[in-house]
């Protein structure tokens, strides 16, 4: 089992940046792909950004491309989604996932989610 807890979320005006973070715990070791997704009051859990664990390679929502990177630090267990450019429509909860298998774009991929951190973007 792995356990997940976001960080970073909170209040911002547009065109500003956040950095979430998410710190992994329990047996990591079974983590191969970890990804953010957001829940907005039109998108249900909408995928955002993935990374595989072990290599690093990225995927991300084509729509967000160019303003969302996600990045990740082993050694803390951590992944991060540095947030610019940052739109009302980009307000949501923003939840962190692990996958133990190659997952893709679906949440139904991914075994472990954390509480979720909230993001609040103002005009």
């Amino acid at each position: 089992q792995v356990q997940l807890v976001e960080s970073g979320g909170g209040f911002m005006q547009a065109g500003g940046s956040l950095r979430l973070s998410c710190v992994a715990s329990g047996l990591t070791s079974t983590i191969n792909t970890m990804a953010w997704f957001r829940q907005t009051p039109s998108i249900a859990r909408e995928f955002v950004s993935s990374i595989r664990w072990y290599g690093g390679t990225t995927n991300d929502a084509a729509s967000l491309k160019g303003r969302f990177t996600i990045s990740k630090d082993n050694a803390k267990n951590t992944i991060y989604l540095q947030m610019n450019s940052l739109k009302p429509d980009d307000t949501g909860v923003y939840y962190c996932a692990a996958s133990s298998i190659l997952a893709n774009t679906r949440p139904a991929s991914f075994d472990s989610w954390g509480q979720g951190t909230q993001v609040t973007v103002s005009s």
